[in-house]
């Protein structure tokens, strides 16, 4: 994989560009992918955004978001794109599986793929040119540092700064993520001076819900969370029957496995969420424990130090069982 700064030459140059994310897309996945289409087309090249599945409804105000292509409501017109594209960005993931549906289609074009990712352990000789900063507080600050580093500042308009700016807040916490540095403020600071309206950002990320979404959240956290105190740790998992009595669609879930850490003393929070499919893992942490290591362990995941993923094929009660006895077996590191 060539460095990311060896296509800053030929950025001037106009070409058919695909830009994509990983499966269920949060804002960090659709506010880079989308802050990087709105600068492209701005230097002349045509690009198609295409999501590998349907994404949370909140994130329906994002500048240019209806014309994102669903990968499995349209394949073929997907397909085409893909194959006709001089350029694919792949951003927020850092292997092609990610992309669920689309990673075979991903691996056969003749495409050029560039990598633009934070996390740990990327799948390099997928990928033409990239980088890979698991450091970054989060993709839209790579690609925000792409425009500047590639000498298009003047190219952060409206649109580019309001999708850069959804996907830095929420990867952040809000800005109290420990991966909030310097230079996300100094980010920040410039999108501000350029006009960004913060606050409208803000509102339709985090108070753009519906009703039934807050009695689920009071549902959950008062029904299916349990606490350990002996370990530091907390599960708060969700049943099928959940999803269903609450109506619970894509992004619903989005941020829940936030809630335990605010108990005085939990170190390690694990949210499952029981899928047709698989069972979904989440993993937060506070401090020293590397939820990164502890999901690829365990639950054929991975992700950041003190944020990871995963998934079991097992049921619910068998994944649960597997989760406390993975917590059984790291105990001397959450005391």
């Amino acid at each position: 994989m060539q460095p990311i700064q060896d296509i800053f030459p030929l950025l001037s140059q106009p070409r058919r560009v695909v830009v994509t994310m990983h499966q269920k897309p949060d804002a960090d996945a659709m506010g880079s992918v989308l802050g990087l289409q709105h600068f492209l087309v701005q230097l002349g090249h045509q690009v198609q955004v295409i999501s590998p599945t349907n994404w949370a409804r909140w994130l329906d105000w994002m500048p240019s978001v209806d014309a994102v292509l669903d990968y499995e409501l349209h394949r073929a017109k997907s397909d085409e794109y893909m194959e006709a594209a001089d350029w694919i960005f792949c951003l927020d993931f850092n292997h092609l599986a990610r992309t669920k549906g689309m990673a075979k289609k991903l691996a056969e074009v003749a495409a050029q793929k560039i990598l633009i990712d934070h996390h740990e352990q990327p799948d390099m000789v997928q990928f033409a040119y990239g980088i890979s900063s698991p450091g970054k507080s989060s993709t839209c600050e790579m690609v925000y540092d792409l425009i500047v580093e590639s000498g298009h500042r003047d190219k952060i308009n409206k649109p580019v700064s309001e999708c850069l700016y959804a996907g830095v807040v929420s990867d952040t916490g809000s800005f109290r993520f420990s991966s909030t540095g310097a230079s996300v403020h100094h980010m920040v600071a410039y999108l501000k001076e350029m006009g960004l309206e913060h606050a409208k950002v803000h509102e339709s990320l985090f108070d753009n819900f519906l009703e039934n979404r807050l009695r689920f959240l009071g549902h959950i956290l008062t029904n299916r969370m349990e606490v350990d105190y002996l370990n530091n740790t907390a599960l708060v998992y969700i049943t099928r029957q959940d999803l269903y009595k609450y109506d619970i669609k894509t992004g619903d879930t989005e941020g829940i496995v936030n809630y335990p850490l605010s108990i005085q003393g939990i170190k390690l929070v694990g949210f499952v969420v029981d899928r047709d499919e698989l069972r979904k893992w989440s993993f937060r942490s506070k401090g020293a424990f590397d939820c990164n290591t502890f999901a690829r362990t365990y639950f054929n995941g991975g992700g950041h130090y003190n944020a990871a993923g995963g998934h079991d094929l097992e049921s619910l009660e068998k994944t649960i069982q597997s989760f406390k006895k993975a917590i059984s077996e790291n105990e001397h590191l959450l005391q």
